[in-house]
């Protein structure tokens, strides 16, 4: 299958009426297809439709590699740096063991919230149907949207082994639950209308009204792997969250779906999670060594429990080499804008960074001073 694919020239057309971080072209609500909330009706407040600026640039929050504090440390560093959003990992232990860390995220964007004035944050992404509920994540993010209006998304996923199964022992095959994620997503978004809901589905009962709902959109995206999933959440993401890899290999399913739900492809986001290192040798085999499993995440390891054997089988089965591929590494600029350029020309409209380095602050100094001004001047030019 073929897709359409005037929708990038078109995308490319508009961004040049725009610069990069805050100043960017807007693709529209990042609410898709979904009906929207008439926060106006139950609040009195009139709040505008949440947008996502096209090219934006985000920086990757690990839960698994460090704690609740350090994060929120980075996440005001980002903002200070000039980065449009921030995403946070939403593990419940973390993929390998020697990363050592797994603190709530909700937690980690409440704090962080509190300390900053402008950038976006979203999970990248939560899973909604085992060890959270449905309601229970309509209601988490709904209180945070009210926190921070027009600054929250939610990315949900359809989960890993090391996060449900460890926490509630249910772990069921993959079209299950696919299923089961298709079915939350329903009901969170019933949810956030702030009507009453009785929903009797195949997976989950929900007889409830939430009281305080999100005043105003609140994006929903979803995470894809596979040509599958990448078509599921083309029909029932508002977005996409992915992986270099996966995009390109598979965008043509996520379109696909996209079209079938009569939504418009220019304007829906697409995040990729893109890994980096700023520095050396020493710098790159840190990265390695926390994201060994990487390659192999979503085949097999998203179906083991333990942490710990996943970083064993990791150590034997990937080659670390095979970890660091189309990875930018080091501290020429260029390098790393090329790798961005590429992404956003592909069609990500969100290109999120991820460094796996221990020094995380230099990472983030290197984009302020040296990357991101050189991508405000290409797109300005």
């Amino acid at each position: 299958m073929i897709a359409d694919t005037s929708w990038i020239s078109d995308r490319r057309r508009l961004l040049k009426a725009g610069t990069l971080m805050g100043l960017a072209a807007v693709t529209g609500s990042l609410a898709g297809g979904a009906e929207r909330v008439n926060a106006e009706s139950y609040t009195g407040v009139k709040v505008p439709d949440q947008k996502m600026p096209n090219r934006a640039l985000g920086f990757m929050l690990p839960h698994e590699q460090f704690d609740v504090a350090q994060l929120v440390e980075f996440g005001v560093a980002a903002e200070e740096a000039g980065f449009d959003f921030v995403a946070t990992s939403d593990h419940f232990q973390p993929w390998q063991n020697n990363e050592g860390h797994a603190g709530m995220a909700w937690v980690t964007m409440a704090a962080l919230g509190q300390k900053t004035k402008r950038i976006q944050m979203g999970t990248t992404v939560t899973c909604p149907t085992y060890r959270y509920s449905p309601a229970v994540v309509a209601e988490g993010f709904a209180s945070l949207a009210i926190l921070f209006p027009n600054r929250v998304f939610l990315g949900v996923g359809s989960g890993e082994a090391l996060n449900e199964q460890a926490a509630t022992g249910a772990w069921d095959p993959w079209p299950v639950r696919s299923e089961r994620l298709v079915e939350a997503t329903q009901i969170i978004r019933e949810l956030w209308k702030g009507a009453e809901v009785n929903h009797s589905g195949k997976y989950y009962k929900v007889q409830a009204k939430l009281y305080d709902p999100p005043r105003g959109t609140l994006p929903l995206l979803m995470a894809g792997n596979g040509p599958k999933a990448m078509r599921r959440c083309g029909v029932h993401g508002d977005g996409l969250v992915t992986d270099p890899k996966t995009w390109k290999e598979h965008k043509d399913e996520f379109l696909s779906g996209v079209k079938e739900a009569g939504k418009d492809p220019h304007t829906t986001p697409v995040l990729v999670e893109q890994y980096v290192v700023v520095g050396g040798r020493k710098e790159l085999d840190e990265a390695v060594a926390k994201w060994r499993f990487g390659p192999k995440a979503w085949k097999p390891y998203f179906n083991v429990r333990d942490p710990k054997e996943i970083e064993a089988r990791a150590m034997r089965e990937v080659p670390a080499e095979k970890v660091s591929e189309g990875w930018p590494v080091g501290t020429d600029a260029s390098t790393h804008v090329k790798v961005i350029e590429g992404l956003f020309q592909s069609g990500a409209t969100m290109v999120n960074i991820h460094t796996g380095q221990s020094d995380q602050l230099r990472a983030i100094n290197f984009y302020k001073d040296e990357v991101i001004p050189k991508l405000r001047s290409r797109v300005a030019a």
